[in-house]
C-alpha cells in the first residue's frame, strides 16, 4: 500500500484524471492520502481522515510510506500561516495539520519544512467541544466564499465548513452532507437542538443538498454564498432579506 502527503498549501481532488474534471475536494498542506492507479500527471488517492476519493496531480504530492504516516491533534491557527519549504516561503491555511513541531523535518518526502513561528497559538483540537470553541473555530471562516469542493479558508463549500469545523473539535465527520446526514444521533425537532448540532437541508425531490451548524438563538452559520450566519426556524433558514431559502429536512447530534 503506497502513502502520500500533501505538498501544497491546497490540492484539488477531481472526480476524473483531467484538469477539467469536477473538483470534489481539496487537500490541505500536510494531510496524508493512500495512493491508487496513475492516469498521466494524475494519482488516484482516498483521504486517510476520511476516506473519500478523488485524483490528484502527481506533483502535488510527497510519496512516503506506511511506517512515516502520523497523526496530530495540532493545527495551523491563523488565517494564513508562512512556513519555509525547501529554504523558501510558502503560505498555507487555518486547519493544517502540524508534525513535529520545532523540528525541521517530518514526512514529507524530499522536502524540508521548517514551521517558523506557526506553532505559536497553534489549535488543539485535544480540548473537544465547547460552545466557545466551536464559535471561535466557525467564525475564523467567516466571509469566506463559496466553492463547491472546496475546504478552506481560501474557498469552501457547505460540507466541507462543518467537516474542517468539527475536525478541528476532534470530532470526525464524513465529507459530504448526505453522508454527514447519516452520523450521530437524530434530534427530533429544532425545539430539541443544541448549539453544534448539524441542520440538514433537501431539494424538492428530497434530496439532502446543504448543511449548517446551529448557533443557538434561532442562528445557523453556513457556507451558501460566503460563511455566514442567519436565522432558521423549524420550516428552514430565512436569509437577511426574509426569504426562505432552504427546507429543513433534519437534525443530527455529533458532537
Amino acid at each position: 500500500m503506497a502513502f502520500a502527503i500533501c505538498s501544497v498549501p491546497v490540492a484539488p481532488m477531481r472526480k476524473e484524471a483531467s484538469h477539467r474534471s469536477e473538483m470534489v475536494s481539496q487537500l490541505l498542506f500536510g494531510e496524508f492520502v493512500e495512493m491508487g492507479e496513475q492516469a498521466g500527471d494524475f494519482t488516484q488517492v482516498k483521504g486517510l481522515y476520511d476516506g473519500y476519493p478523488g485524483w490528484c496531480q502527481q506533483n502535488q504530492l510527497k510519496a512516503t510510506t506506511g511506517d512515516k504516516v502520523v497523526e496530530t491533534k495540532t493545527f495551523t491557527a491563523r488565517f494564513s500561516n508562512e512556513i519555509l519549504m525547501n529554504g523558501r516561503a510558502a503560505v498555507i491555511p487555518f486547519g493544517c495539520p502540524l508534525y513535529h513541531v520545532g523540528q525541521p523535518r517530518f514526512s514529507t518526502g524530499t522536502n524540508e519544512v521548517n514551521y517558523l513561528n506557526v506553532a505559536e497559538g497553534a489549535w488543539h483540537t485535544g480540548k473537544g467541544f465547547t460552545e466557545e470553541r466551536l464559535r471561535e473555530v466557525a467564525f475564523h471562516f467567516l466571509n469566506t466564499a463559496y466553492l463547491w469542493g472546496g475546504k478552506s479558508v481560501f474557498g469552501i463549500d457547505c460540507s466541507g465548513f462543518t467537516q474542517q469545523v468539527f475536525k478541528l473539535l476532534d470530532i470526525p465527520l464524513l465529507r459530504d452532507a448526505y453522508l454527514q446526514a447519516a452520523q450521530g444521533n437524530e434530534v427530533k425537532d429544532l425545539s430539541a437542538a443544541e448549539v453544534g448540532d448539524l441542520l440538514f437541508f433537501d431539494n424538492d425531490e428530497g434530496r439532502i443538498t446543504h448543511v449548517g451548524i446551529l448557533l443557538g438563538g434561532k442562528e445557523l452559520i453556513h457556507a451558501s454564498g460566503n460563511v455566514h450566519v442567519d436565522k432558521i426556524d423549524a420550516a428552514g433558514i430565512i436569509n437577511s432579506v426574509g426569504l426562505r431559502t432552504h427546507h429543513l429536512h433534519s437534525i443530527r447530534r455529533t458532537k
